[in-house]
């Protein structure tokens, strides 16, 4: 019988931060792969603006701790 996604969640999460870093980026590139070179092309022309954003200063940078931090509270304030 073939597993649940939520038994393949909880192995998952079982695994050290650096290997569930890997899959889950491993499992975005699966959902990616047919993204149109026009949207790749806007999407690092983003990232490339908020670098630079980053680096002039204009925007103050978050932890990522606090960033997820506010992510899950958000996320149980809507349940």
């Amino acid at each position: 019988m073939p597993a649940t996604i939520e038994q393949i969640l909880e192995e998952a999460l079982a695994l050290p931060d650096d290997s569930r870093l890997l899959l889950a980026e491993r499992l975005v590139e699966s959902v990616n792969s047919s993204t149109s070179p026009d949207l790749e092309a806007r999407q690092l022309a983003e990232v490339q603006r908020r670098m630079a954003d980053v680096e002039a200063g204009r925007v103050e940078l978050v932890p990522g701790s606090d960033a997820l931090r506010e992510v899950r509270e958000a996320v149980r304030r809507t349940r």
